[in-house]
């Protein structure tokens, strides 16, 4: 019988199964997206139950799309929206609380608190990053202390935390009736409490947020048999845990130090492989594990995470109704020969990488009676190719390593003129793969690996094939000056929020 392995990729907006064959081909791929609650300005949520029946029915969907059932799978893995906050009960599956986005700027309080002793980077050269609102431990913090009787379920051992990757494989292993509540060490890398070099959950950091270690998962490898599927999947073996960035860095095979990606997402997420040991930024960038096969060494990377991209896009079309839907913009945006001197810095959460900026809010400068929809849908498109500009430069300055081409994959990377637009501002080519749903081929690698599906990574990195490559054809008077004007534009936004 031909074996397949099935990857549920949970994402900001939607959650997706995908089935790949042994040649990371895509056999079948269901997708559903999930309701965006905001209660209030800045605040983020998702109504996990919604997403834990969404998950089941995209798995449900593509195995009947490609005729195969339980007994074809060798493995499940797991992929999923980082940071992104769930307490529930361990007894009855019940989540306390809607889970807290991490996009969600709420604890920013929380956060002006902590630093007040050690500032914003207190915990920084144990855990990787700074002290900021887009992080776990915060969240978990607003949670204990606003919601009614969560404490005292957490105290009496009730109330368990998880990202999505632990809310999904609890569900997956037996929910109440015996669920694994384990995480992988990316996803555990992303809540302001795993001690890096240890990688086990830090306890000074515990106790000064006020968060119970019995709440907190078990940390894995992110290729490891955690336990067996009991429903949707009954028998198969959940063994991949990635969180989506780092699983994107998997699939898009960068195991070697110096590889790097960038994903175009809600957000753009570049990461660069710096081997075994963490690297610690100078440059506002984030350290973070890259992921964990088995009982080898860890491996690390420098992280550059920007809030707002693929969202921007969003925004354009369901706030302001300028497209109708996400793919026109490129049509809209390609209709005039620049940006007319508009610059859209969407600083809706604050600005990440490389600033950490909570204070600062969206801006669009440079308006004159002379622009248009499609300069502000190119001015839409061209921030995120400055805001990775940024990232880049800081990355080059932390690692040393100058970048010959970036790899790059998400649901923007269909997008030509962006590409182009990517490839002129960093001066590097742009290299697209094959498959570009990277993300599930990753979390699909990574059970593999576990199950023996896969033996190597020499077999990963023969199934990587270039689809699409875009050289820089920009005059270097003419890009210095499109990204100084970009940066003055980023100072505008600093200081809103008092």
């Amino acid at each position: 019988m031909t074996k397949y392995i099935a990857a549920i990729d949970q994402g900001t907006t939607s959650t997706r199964c995908i089935i790949f064959d042994h040649s990371g081909h895509i056999v079948a791929l269901d997708q559903k997206e999930h309701q965006q609650i905001y209660p209030k300005p800045g605040w983020v949520e998702h109504d996990a139950l919604e997403i834990w029946d969404r998950t089941q029915e995209v798995t449900h969907n593509a195995l009947r799309k490609a005729g195969l059932n339980a007994a074809n799978i060798a493995a499940i893995g797991i992929t999923n929206q980082r940071e992104t906050t769930l307490v529930w009960n361990r007894r009855t599956g019940q989540p306390y609380y809607n889970a807290i986005v991490w996009q969600d700027t709420r604890t920013d309080e929380i956060c002006n608190q902590l630093a007040q002793e050690g500032g914003q980077d207190r915990f920084r050269a144990r855990v990787g990053l700074p002290l900021a609102p887009y992080f776990s431990g915060p969240k978990i913090q607003w949670i204990l202390e606003n919601v009614p009787g969560v404490r005292e379920a957490a105290q009496k051992g009730d109330a368990i935390f998880g990202n999505m990757d632990t809310w999904i494989i609890w569900n997956l292993t037996g929910g109440p009736q015996g669920g694994v509540h384990v995480t992988d060490v990316t996803n555990a890398s992303r809540t302001l409490m795993m001690d890096l070099k240890t990688l086990r959950w830090d306890p000074q950091i515990l106790s000064i947020l006020g968060i119970p270690e019995s709440m907190l998962p078990k940390i894995q490898p992110s290729s490891f048999q955690y336990g067996y599927a009991r429903v949707v999947l009954p028998g198969v073996p959940v063994a991949g845990d990635l969180g989506d960035q780092q699983a994107a860095l998997f699939g898009q095979t960068c195991f070697n130090p110096g590889e790097a990606k960038n994903t175009y997402g809600t957000g753009c997420f570049m990461l660069l492989n710096t081997g075994t040991q963490p690297v610690q930024s100078q440059s506002g960038l984030l350290t973070t594990l890259g992921y964990q096969i088995g009982g080898q060494p860890a491996v690390y990377c420098l992280e550059g995470s920007i809030a707002i991209t693929g969202a921007l896009v969003q925004w354009l079309r369901d706030n302001l109704g300028m497209i109708e839907s996400s793919s026109e913009i490129e049509k809209l945006a390609a209709s005039v020969a620049d940006n007319g001197g508009v610059y859209f810095v969407p600083a809706f959460s604050g600005l990440f990488a490389p600033y950490w900026r909570s204070d600062a809010r969206g801006a669009i400068l440079g308006l004159t009676r002379f622009v248009t929809r499609a300069h502000i849908a190119r001015a839409v498109l061209e921030a995120t190719a400055f805001q990775t500009r940024e990232v880049l430069d800081a990355m080059e300055q932390d690692s040393q390593v100058k970048l010959t081409t970036l790899k790059v994959d998400g649901g923007m990377v269909i997008n030509d003129l962006l590409m182009q637009f990517q490839a002129d501002i960093l001066n590097v080519p742009v290299v697209r793969p094959k498959v570009a749903e990277t993300t599930a081929l990753g979390a699909a690698y990574a059970a593999g690996l576990a199950v023996q599906y896969w033996s190597n990574f020499d077999e990963l990195r023969a199934n990587w094939a270039q689809d699409k490559i875009w050289h820089p054809d920009m005059p270097e008077t003419q890009r210095s000056t499109y990204y100084r004007r970009w940066k003055k534009a980023v100072t505008r936004t600093f200081d809103w929020m008092d």
